[in-house]
């Protein structure tokens, strides 16, 4: 079995062989393989951390989540929006802001604690399912903790490493029954639910 490659390294040599003057998302999906919902969420993730654009994130974030729970081979995007060409040189730009970032926590985050493939995909699926709604909430900076968490498991759901996935997991968890809690205690104060204490 052949080491698996770190993602870097997998962006990098992305653009090193004969890449077109423009391209598509739809080349860039195919190009990154069983990597793609990995990237997808990592980058949605990012922009989930945006106070203006949070909201438009976590609908993505719910659609791409429920294509991984129905163990889709990689995130399908409408005709218009995959086939839409844009310049190779800014893909560039970002991959060079990226790797540096990636490197450094490849240092420390590793294949280890190999989970299998498909199941893993529909547990991080829900996972982000759920933590994307939470994004949609119009509370300042409510969305800043679901948009890391989210973003800590698509990379360690990237790299394939099962130790940090596992803990990822668990925050996710945590910070979900923490939101439950404050949204039941919210609804209680309007009447609509029974309170808690």
């Amino acid at each position: 079995m052949t080491a698996r490659a770190p993602t870097s390294i997998v962006l990098r040599d992305l653009l090193s062989q004969e890449t077109p003057e423009q391209v598509t998302l739809g080349w860039l999906m195919s190009q990154l393989g069983d990597r793609s919902f990995g990237i997808v969420l990592l980058l949605l993730a990012l922009l989930g951390l945006l106070p203006g654009v949070s909201a438009l994130a976590g609908v993505l974030l719910m659609v791409v989540a429920a294509q991984m729970i129905l163990a889709r081979p990689g995130p399908a995007f409408p005709h218009r929006i995959s086939a839409q060409p844009f310049a190779t040189r800014r893909l560039a730009n970002v991959v060079k802001r990226v790797v540096p970032v990636l490197r450094s926590l490849e240092r420390i985050i590793r294949p280890r604690w190999p989970t299998p493939f498909q199941m893993t995909k529909r547990v991080i699926g829900g996972v982000v399912l759920l933590l994307a709604t939470s994004l949609l909430a119009p509370v300042p900076l409510s969305n800043i903790p679901p948009a890391l968490a989210i973003g800590l498991v698509a990379f360690a759901y990237l790299e394939e490493d099962g130790a940090l996935l596992g803990i990822a997991l668990m925050a996710a968890l945590i910070l979900l029954s923490a939101i439950l809690l404050a949204t039941w205690e919210a609804l209680s104060t309007t009447g609509w639910v029974p309170g808690l204490f």
